[in-house]
């Protein structure tokens, strides 16, 4: 199977899938039994404030007029039309404790994942509509390109005030999530740099990693690809990014980004453990530990213990797989996850600190902290 054909089929199953406090790594064992009755999820029901969205369209010049459609979501004062339904188009925004913090998320999650449950606990989401999001086949496109997409969004919510929701973004507290592409893009907005060095060597003879959807050939090429058209890619990115003192590329992201809760990322061959070494803001990572697709122990282990984080987290689904996001009670939890983690970073709500602990999390029977090690 060609790997153009391989990721486009990868790319279609997450598009159909959507349309329809410091770790320990420690494993479950009597220390992190569960409770035969696990505790309630508040954060995933949706949370005291009405919402409504606004859609944008920003135009990147520097990049040939690269064009990037955007949904707002955002805390709004509640209206109804003439048959008494509530109106979110467009609706004014409620500013009782504005500004609110930003999180960033690329469509597939903001659409069908998040939609407007942040909005509803005090966040403004932008929910970026990448104009190749197709296109999972270019590297370049999903690790360096797409990223740069999202910073070009906070600049631009950040320097030019939107009609009618002044005052409501806090663009200085900013937070990252999205799944599966949008994991890629959330750990590269948390400082991944890639290292071409490690790369190429690593891709000289790719380990024999098989995943639970394809063999070996399938993975080395969908990995390694890149690597022989490296000089291409190097030149469409350009020395802005791909020159440094230390042979690491250049990070995409921005100081902004306080916080990134990254969902099924990939990647760890493109880094290497000097380039997520580099990761240098709060990390909670989400991933299933059957994921088809990404491997667990190689991929989703190996990318949270070389993290340089000083605070990072991973909370793993126990036997579930890429496609637990179809899932109401895998969903819930994400939700909650995220309402906690990014309310605790970024809205300073030091009563969600619980919701993010090991001790919390181990009342689960099917979650773990940190890596997970199997029964």
């Amino acid at each position: 199977m060609n790997r153009k054909l391989s990721i486009g089929i990868i790319g279609m199953l997450m598009i159909l899938l959507f349309a329809c406090s410091p770790a320990q790594d420690t494993a479950p064992g009597s220390d992190s039994a569960a409770s035969t009755t696990p505790p309630a999820l508040p954060l995933s029901e949706p949370g005291p404030y009405f919402t409504g969205n606004r859609e944008y369209t920003f135009v990147d010049e520097s990049r040939d007029g690269r064009e990037i459609k955007v949904t707002l979501w955002y805390p709004a004062l509640q209206q109804t039309d003439a048959n008494g339904q509530p109106v979110q188009l467009n609706a004014p925004p409620d500013l009782s404790k504005a500004p609110y913090p930003l999180i960033l998320t690329e469509s597939s999650s903001g659409s069908f994942l998040f939609k407007s449950h942040l909005a509803s606990h005090g966040f403004v989401t932008a929910r970026i509509q990448i104009p190749d999001h197709k296109e999972y086949f270019n590297w370049d496109i999903n690790m360096v390109n797409w990223p740069r997409d999202f910073v070009f969004v906070l600049d631009q919510l950040a320097s030019v005030p939107l009609e009618g929701l002044e005052n409501v973004i806090n663009t200085e507290r900013v937070g990252a999530t999205g799944y599966s592409y949008g994991g890629d893009i959330s750990l590269t907005l948390g400082g991944a740099r890639i290292d071409p060095e490690f790369y190429l060597k690593y891709c000289k003879k790719p380990p024999r990693i098989k995943t639970e959807c394809c063999d070996f050939e399938w993975y080395a090429e969908y990995s390694c690809g890149l690597a022989e058209r490296w000089e291409q890619f190097t030149e469409r990115v350009g020395e802005k990014i791909t020159v440094s003192e230390d042979g690491l590329w250049q990070p995409v992201t921005d100081e902004r980004i306080r916080a990134v809760m990254p969902m099924a990322a990939s990647g760890a061959w493109l880094y290497g453990k000097r380039g997520l070494e580099a990761v240098d803001r709060p990390v909670l990572m989400i991933a299933a530990t059957e994921d088809e697709y990404v491997p667990y122990k190689d991929e989703t282990a190996y990318i949270f213990e070389n993290l340089g984080a000083s605070e990072k987290s991973l909370i793993s689904f126990i036997g579930e797989d890429h496609m637990m996001v179809e899932e109401s009670d895998p969903v819930a939890k994400m939700k909650h996850f995220a309402t906690a983690f990014f309310g605790y970073h970024l809205q300073g709500r030091q009563d969600y600190a619980e919701y993010i602990t090991q001790e919390f999390v181990s009342q689960f029977q099917d979650l773990a902290w940190g890596k997970y090690r199997g029964d």
